[in-house]
């Protein structure tokens, strides 16, 4: 079962649809030039579909630098407001320029919530800080955070729609839905309870370790290990910490007297979290299978454009 595809925005938007007109033209030059030319084309579009699908983490992390280095400690409205009003506008924007559908909008507002819940939790137990001032507040824990969270179910929703998944071996959900349901209540447990997080790691591998995403970047499907795609996100999602904490948005304890970059231990925590954000978005964009034919197709081209 699969929901409607929302129309892309540059379909709807003139400035979009030109620029798109123009990428297809450069395409075309580049295929007809020869391999190096239409490989070098591919891997373009390539960053620029994952720029575009990480469009509100990026803005977000955009914000929270801008916001160091140039926000004035006096103004009226706190900082961590400011960022909660803005991290809103941004949504509104996604919205109403159809760059985000209402489906993939209820799964962040979802996320939002989730991620909230745990923030509250983590920061009672002092495993971090929030060390500015604010109104817009839950408990100590200011309301743009959630949408820090938000921001990598965007970006797995916007990658899908972009990409055109398909996988091989994908899991079913009453397999994956408790997976991300115990990699969530862990983290609330491990610190009053037995941490599972190998158990959980060795969980993933047998749910995904045969998994393959096929992901469209111009005109056949690639393919990678589903796995592999986790790792790399979780990467990102890490340096994007060290950003967040090098601005002193939040804080860890050994960060309290000046900066050190996050530990590289984190990695595996933001794997487990990415774990959920994915199954969360699998609600709304639920996994279709790579024909074995289109599969087929595209692995005989990548063999053809190495030759």
């Amino acid at each position: 079962m699969t929901t409607g595809r929302m129309p892309s925005a540059a379909r709807t938007w003139p400035f979009l649809a030109g620029f798109v007109a123009a990428e297809r033209r450069l395409g075309e030059r580049a295929r007809a030039a020869g391999r190096f030319p239409a490989f070098a084309y591919e891997f373009l579009r390539f960053g620029m579909k994952q720029g575009w699908a990480c469009l509100f983490g990026g803005l977000i992390c955009a914000l929270l630098i801008g916001t160091h280095l140039f926000y004035p400690a006096d103004a009226p409205l706190t900082r961590y407001d400011f960022l909660t009003l803005a991290a809103i506008l941004i949504q509104v924007a996604l919205l109403a320029l159809g760059m985000e559908s209402w489906e993939e909008a209820k799964v962040i507002a979802l996320y939002h919530v989730v991620g909230t819940a745990m923030e509250i939790f983590k920061t009672g137990i002092g495993s971090w800080i929030y060390p500015e001032a604010s109104w817009l507040r839950i408990m100590g824990v200011p309301l743009f955070t959630g949408f820090m969270y938000a921001s990598i179910g965007s970006y797995i929703a916007r990658v899908w729609r972009l990409f055109d998944f398909r996988f091989t071996r994908h899991p079913p959900l009453v397999f994956t839905l408790p997976l991300a349901g115990a990699i969530y209540v862990n983290f609330f447990s491990q610190h009053s309870m037995a941490d599972l997080r190998a158990g959980l790691f060795i969980a993933t591998g047998v749910l995904f370790g045969g998994t393959i995403v096929h992901f469209k970047v111009w005109h056949v499907h690639r393919r990678m290990p589903l796995l592999l795609g986790f790792v790399l996100v979780a990467g990102f999602i890490w340096l994007a910490e060290n950003i967040g904490t090098a601005s002193r948005v939040w804080l860890y304890p050994n960060q309290a007297a000046g900066w050190s970059p996050v530990s590289a231990a984190k990695l595996g925590s933001w794997l487990l979290l990415m774990i959920v954000s994915y199954v969360l978005v699998t609600l709304v964009n639920r996994p279709e299978a790579m024909p074995r034919e289109e599969a087929a197709a595209g692995a005989a081209e990548a063999v053809a454009s190495r030759a």
